[in-house]
């Protein structure tokens, strides 16, 4: 089960949670790759980068990769069957 927010994002001055690409995958319970794969499909677009250069993105944002590749992995079986 992935750990609290708190415990893998950062907090900007507004209380919007940002999560690098490592930190996403442990707040969602999956895989790096899983993430790199929704960057790839378009599922997360526009990261800010943080002082290191890494790309980050949103709490919302990972959220809504998540049910556009839960959306799409239906889709495919519906079509599949």
């Amino acid at each position: 089960m992935p750990l609290p927010a708190a415990q893998h994002g950062r907090e900007d001055a507004d209380g919007n949670l940002w999560f690098t690409v490592k930190e996403a995958a442990a707040f969602t319970g999956r895989a790096v790759q899983t993430i790199y794969s929704w960057e790839n499909r378009g599922h997360l677009t526009h990261p800010r980068h943080d002082e290191q250069g890494r790309r980050i993105y949103s709490q919302q944002q990972i959220a809504i990769a998540e049910r556009r590749a839960r959306r799409n992995a239906a889709t495919v079986r519906r079509l599949a069957s």
